[in-house]
């Protein structure tokens, strides 16, 4: 109830993002429901309904980490002075962001639910009715425990993995919670070798699956598990990658505009670093798609163009939620170099030459990763 009372007073900016957050949640489980519909229509040995749920895993892990973004940029779960007074202590507000999220992706769900029996014909007195009875299968039944576990998944995995990024941190004692802020310019431990080698894996993966089909344009388990293998590794790699181009930008005796924007990148480094790698192979995937366009048919059907809208949309809104928060998190230093007499134009142009560092440095990135997934393919 008190996640209800905070959602319906919360700003409007707020209340849009959580409206996001049950827009994406409605769209994978529409996929769900639409795979499972798949499912009981009768045996596919030509495209197996299992494959078409590993597909809707990637817009579900994007739905997730998006709802993980606004999570941590929601006010309500930021620790203020006297809420531990009236009961609400970090581990109360992790609960709390927690029980928000799963309000807005069971509404998602819900929505998911309703415009899925609408097309399907068992629900009338709206438009569209039973337009889409042949493709979801309408004359089976649909089992009621595996609608209710699909829909059930994306709340409880977004309540879930916002309460594990949320968690209070335990000091290095082991006693109480630790609220002091992680240590600035830490460099993030070992993930960019780590990324580098899964990167090149998928890679791998992908070229293994392309020459397995004799020129076929590669399966589609291979190529969705290469390019999962990609993600993963740009996205422990992007944080990494953020912090030695903020190193590199501040060095040779950097004048003032290189030293903000060098600074303020190693800072961000942990937030907008994932993001980005993941946005990264996500365009990857997009450019490699592109240029295969002609070749092959979508393996999917129309979930195919649905899924894929629903991993970019989640991604780069994920990339811009995690912006706005490191924005927030450098609210105090902006404020204090403006009392100290800074320009308001050297600040943006700080902010301008971090996005064009990161621009240069993950634009060839991605080309690369988009030319090593599309090269297996084309044979």
């Amino acid at each position: 109830m008190l996640a209800l009372r905070l959602a319906r007073g919360a700003h409007p900016l707020v209340l849009l993002r959580r409206l996001m957050v049950a827009a994406a949640s409605a769209g994978v489980g529409f996929l769900l429901l639409c795979t499972l519909s798949y499912a009981v229509a009768g045996p596919h040995p030509s495209d197996p309904a299992l494959l078409r749920l590993a597909w809707c895993l990637a817009p579900l892990a994007a739905t997730v980490q998006f709802a993980v973004a606004v999570a941590r940029t929601d006010p309500g779960s930021r620790p203020r002075q006297g809420l531990s007074a009236v009961g609400l202590g970090p581990v109360r507000l992790t609960a709390l962001a927690a029980a928000s999220t799963a309000v807005s992706c069971t509404l998602g769900s819900m929505v998911a639910l309703l415009f899925f029996l609408h097309l399907r014909g068992d629900l009338t007195g709206m438009p569209f009715d039973g337009d889409a009875a042949e493709l979801l299968a309408a004359g089976q039944p649909l089992p009621l425990g595996a609608v209710l576990l699909l829909l059930a998944l994306v709340p409880v995995a977004g309540a879930g993995a916002a309460a594990l990024a949320l968690r209070p941190r335990r000091s290095v004692w082991g006693e109480g919670i630790d609220d002091e802020p992680e240590p600035a310019f830490e460099a993030p431990p070992g993930g960019l070798p780590w990324g580098v080698a899964l990167t090149a894996v998928g890679a791998a993966v992908e070229a293994y699956a392309g020459r397995g089909t004799g020129g076929g344009g590669g399966t589609p388990a291979g190529v969705l598990a290469g390019w999962t293998l990609t993600a993963v590794g740009l996205a422990m790699a992007g944080p990494g990658i953020a912090h030695v181009c903020g190193r590199v930008l501040q060095s040779l005796h950097p004048g003032a505009v290189r030293l903000l924007a060098g600074r303020a990148l190693m800072d961000d480094a942990r937030r907008i670093g994932r993001p980005l790698g993941i946005v990264s192979a996500v365009v990857s995937a997009l450019i490699a798609a592109s240029a295969l366009a002609g070749e092959r048919p979508q393996p999917f059907g129309p979930l195919t163009g649905l899924g894929a809208a629903l991993v970019v949309a989640c991604t780069v809104a994920a990339l811009l939620t995690s912006a706005l928060e490191a924005k927030h998190a450098r609210a105090t230093t902006r404020e204090g170099l403006l009392d100290l007499g800074a320009p308001a134009g050297l600040l943006r142009a700080t902010v301008a030459l971090r996005a064009v560092v990161l621009l240069v440095v993950f634009a060839p990135i991605t080309w690369a990763v988009a030319e090593l997934a599309a090269l297996p393919l084309r044979r």
